[in-house]
């Protein structure tokens, strides 16, 4: 399930930090989960591209995001399937599946599958927000 390549994006811890704000570097380079229902993107029908906020890769698109009520974006597909990397994690006494961006493996949130919402993979990209940034399609 890991793929294992280097990031394109490499940065140092100090570097990192003096990019992103505290709740930022908590999330993506800590792997950290904000709070539910509190993101700027959980319920955003914006049209656009969603791309990692520590390093701008591209890596959703609006047309996969959906409403599934878990309190955080959530999309059914990836922009490619190379955007993004697929990690087991064993965290918290759970088996889950961590998502994190290809370019800089900054942690975005995780994937489930097979929960029977009503989209083509039956995939729920469950994101953070503040791991992303919306550039609204012009």
């Amino acid at each position: 399930m890991t793929q294992t390549h280097e990031p394109r994006v490499t940065k140092t811890d100090e570097e990192w930090r003096a990019q992103l704000s505290p709740a930022e570097y908590a999330v993506l380079r800590q792997a950290g989960t904000e709070r539910p229902f509190t993101g700027e993107y959980t319920d955003t029908e914006t049209e656009g591209v969603y791309s990692c906020r520590a390093c701008g890769a591209e890596l959703f698109r609006s047309d996969t995001k959906f409403h599934s009520h878990c309190g955080w974006p959530s999309f059914f597909a990836p922009s490619d399937s190379d955007a993004v990397i697929l990690k087991e994690d064993d965290s918290l006494g759970m088996r889950r599946v961590e998502v994190i961006c290809a370019a800089c493996h900054s942690h975005l949130g995780h994937v489930f599958h097979g929960e029977g919402y009503p989209t083509p993979t039956d995939d729920r990209y469950c994101i953070n927000s503040i791991s992303l940034r919306l550039a609204p399609q012009q």
